[in-house]
């Protein structure tokens, strides 16, 4: 039977957390500034390029110090954090609330 490393996960879990809302907060602002400037291109490039490294760079320092159990937790986080984002930006659009 496969023995799980609850802590890990759950330290991977609240990482991951953090850094889902940071990601989105920061998908938020580049295109918030790309929709002001004549070069969007530029800005959602940089921003992406941004978010990806820190994103990428947390997940690899988890994955190190915690293992396997804490990378799965990152990554779930992640998605869950996805998820609602989506679902709030959908309900935002659809009563255009959106600024």
């Amino acid at each position: 039977m496969i023995e799980i490393d609850w802590t890990a996960a759950m330290l991977g879990f609240a990482i991951g957390t953090v850094m889902g809302i940071v990601f989105f907060a920061g998908l938020a602002i580049g295109i918030r500034r790309a929709l002001r400037t004549k070069t969007p291109v530029g800005i959602l490039t940089l921003s992406a390029a941004l978010r990806l490294a820190a994103f990428l760079s947390i997940g690899w320092v988890v994955v190190s110090q915690g293992g396997p159990w804490a990378g799965l937790g990152y990554g779930v986080a992640f998605l869950v954090v996805r998820f609602v984002a989506t679902t709030l930006a959908r309900s935002e659009a659809a009563t255009g609330d959106a600024p």
